[in-house]
Formats: C-alpha cells, sequence, structure tokens
C-alpha cells in the first residue's frame, strides 16, 4: 500500500465549498449539518458559510448497539518508515490526528482526541466508498443485482449514451472503468456542483471513453457515485435509507450520523458524518466476517472477495478496499487527509484515525498500524 494510491484529492474540494457557497438540497433530503461537540465545525466541508439544513440525509443508530467496552492499556509502539523510527506518539503529530481508536475484539484499548472526543463526528471522505461497497455485495446476495459483471447500464439506462454504456459493476469497483478522469481536478468541480445542489448524475452521464475498461487501475470517485446510484434504484430507495436499514442499524452503530449529497442524490463516494467508535463498529463487522449482534448483516462471501486482490494491474486494491499486501491480510478503508478504518484479521484488531490534514502517507499509516496492531496483540 504506497502513497502513490492516494485517495481524494478533496483539498480543492473543501476550499472551494469554504468559499462562500451556499448548498441547495430538495426537500426530500432530512436532517440537519452533523453535531456532536464543540469541535465539529472544524470537520464539515464549509466552516465560513452557513449550511441548508437540507444538505444532510440521517442514518438513525441501532436500538441494541454493539457494545465497546472500555479497557485502556500502555501501548510501546514503535514502526520503522522510510528508514527511520518512530513512536505511536510520533505518528499522530506526524499525521495530525484528531482521533484515535484501537481495538482489540470489542474493548476499546487506547483513545485519544485532539480538538474533538467521543461524539464528534467526523468526515469520512473516502471511506465511504467501503460502506458503499457493502451496500453493493448485500443488493448482490439479495438478488437484486443479478451479477457484478452484468453491465451497470442493465440497470442504469440513464448511462446509456456516456462512457459507461456497457461498463461491468465488477470494473467500477475495482476501479476500472475505463472513464477519462482526472481525480485530482474532477473531485473539486463534483463537490461543489453537489453542493450548489446540481444533480451529480447529470455529470454521471457526461462521462466519456477515455481507456478499455479493465485494463488498469485508476481510482475514480464518480464510479463510486454511480454505484450509489444502482443501489438506489435495484432497491428502490434512497442509498442512505438502504444503508441505514442493512448496514447501519444492523451493524450495531450506537450513533446518529449523516450523509452528504446534492439535490436528489447521496454521494456515495465521500461526505459520511460519524463517530470515530461507530467507524470502528463498520470495521469490526469486517472483522467478524460480516457479522454483528450474532446476525450476518454483510455477506461472508462478498467480505472475502472484496478484500482481496481484484486485478494483477493493482494487486494492492480490492472491491473498494484497499489491501495491505506482502503477504499479509489486513486491510484498510482510506479517505484523504489520513482517514482511516484499518483490520488486522491475523491479530484481531481494528485501528480508526481520523484527522484534518492536506497530506498522507499511506505507506507510513500502513507501517504505524501494523505495528500497534502487532502490539496489542503481544499485550493481549
Amino acid at each position: 500500500m504506497r502513497s502513490r494510491f492516494l485517495p481524494v484529492a478533496a483539498a480543492t474540494a473543501a476550499a472551494a465549498l469554504a468559499a462562500g457557497t451556499t448548498p441547495a438540497q430538495a426537500t426530500a433530503r432530512t436532517g440537519g449539518p452533523p453535531a456532536g461537540s464543540a469541535a465539529v465545525a472544524a470537520f464539515l466541508p464549509s466552516t465560513s458559510s452557513p449550511l441548508d439544513p437540507m444538505a444532510f440525509a440521517v442514518l438513525r443508530p441501532s436500538a441494541h448497539p454493539v457494545e465497546l467496552r472500555s479497557a485502556p492499556r500502555s501501548l510501546s509502539v514503535t514502526y520503522t518508515f522510510q528508514g527511520r523510527k518512530y513512536t505511536l506518539d510520533d505518528y499522530l503529530a506526524r499525521s495530525k490526528a484528531n482521533g484515535f481508536v484501537v481495538l482489540d475484539g470489542q474493548k476499546v484499548v487506547y483513545e485519544r482526541y485532539r480538538a474533538a472526543g467521543p461524539n464528534t463526528r467526523f468526515q469520512s471522505w473516502s471511506m465511504a466508498k467501503s460502506f458503499t461497497s457493502a451496500a453493493v455485495g448485500i443488493a448482490l446476495y439479495e438478488r437484486r443485482i443479478h451479477s457484478i459483471d452484468d453491465p451497470v447500464t442493465r440497470y442504469l439506462p440513464e448511462l446509456r449514451a456516456s462512457g459507461y454504456d456497457g461498463v461491468s459493476i465488477r470494473n467500477l469497483l475495482r476501479m476500472s472503468s475505463g472513464i477519462d478522469w482526472n481525480e485530482r481536478a474532477d473531485v473539486p468541480k463534483t463537490q461543489l456542483a453537489a453542493h450548489r445542489g446540481f444533480p451529480v448524475k447529470r455529470l454521471a452521464q457526461r462521462q466519456v471513453r477515455g481507456w478499455e475498461p479493465g485494463s488498469r487501475f485508476e481510482y475514480t470517485s464518480m464510479n463510486t457515485f454511480v454505484l450509489a446510484r444502482l443501489v438506489s434504484e435495484v432497491t428502490g430507495m434512497p442509498y442512505h435509507r438502504y444503508v441505514e436499514e442493512k448496514i447501519w442499524k444492523p451493524a450495531g452503530m450506537a450513533s446518529t450520523a449523516r450523509i452528504g449529497g446534492d439535490s436528489h442524490d447521496d454521494l456515495g463516494y465521500c461526505c459520511y458524518y460519524a463517530t470515530d467508535r461507530d467507524f470502528a463498529r463498520f470495521g469490526l463487522l469486517y472483522l467478524g466476517k460480516g457479522r454483528a449482534g450474532g446476525r450476518q448483516v454483510v455477506p461472508r462471501a462478498w467480505v472475502e472477495e472484496s478484500t482481496r486482490p481484484s486485478a494483477s494491474f493493482n494487486p494492492d486494491y480490492g472491491l473498494h478496499w484497499w489491501l495491505g499486501g506482502g503477504g499479509q491480510d489486513d486491510f484498510m478503508a482510506a479517505g484523504f487527509g489520513g482517514q482511516y478504518i484499518y483490520v488486522s484479521p491475523e491479530h484481531q484488531v481494528v485501528i480508526v484515525k481520523s484527522a484534518l490534514s492536506a497530506s498522507q502517507d499511506q505507506g507510513e499509516a500502513l507501517s504505524a498500524f501494523r505495528a500497534v496492531a502487532a502490539e496489542v496483540a503481544r499485550t493481549r
């Protein structure tokens, strides 16, 4: 897992949103801006302009949340990156961590916040993509999708005149759609359009073919937007409602969360606002092969397929999950600026990190997380 695989270039998007634009959202969307602590305003996409109260869809928590027991213990962690040795404190400072949670199973063995707290709802950025992958897997299991090798246009005929015509769902999931897309340049435009209420599905319809689908890896947030649209279309309900009913509540999330969107659709590729403990519960769900609260929430087969290499052209990527590689079975949901949900099946550890940062190095994060997971296992 290397820094060249850096996900969304959303700093420009956030800057554009903070420039004074105001979202215009349809009345069908409910809920207000994320809240949870005095520090939460710093984690919103815009801090200099008022946010329309209809800007975010609501994910309501479970009536029976998965209990995370506080069991703090001292962790003596060192790791090596680019020939230099660092401590866990070094990593948290270097990566500008605002939230850091470590689970040993359902025990919270380490938790630290800066200018935030356990009730702060952090912006996920592209960690959201892994939630969208889970939603696709559940819809597949429910046979709302016949096969991920089907062309996406079988379910979204609105895209038949676009570059997505004939592209398989699998190639969207493994970021090989063939769309002529520049993540660094195109994501800020898409974010700004959504913030103003412009239907992002119209942008999807305007995408053109740039190369042969299935021939290479090209990180493309629009692919995930299309997958979220797919989930809505095949289930007959808004993406956020399906996620709430099939993932958020069954996985035992303890707090209300929000998802950002345009005038009609949830974005799906970003903009979950949730507590670090609930992000950790999602990691715990995948650590348990899709089980939570004694039930199978995400199909086990989907968990396994989406967290192993999906194509020879990028062995570090599954189906909307980043893979640790190097012969290990760990994997991560990763978002711009250093947002992570890390899962170590070997050590039975989940780590969540949230940050306000314009830069990150996924390679260093992986080194630090592996060292933390090994230390948790050693001190168990």
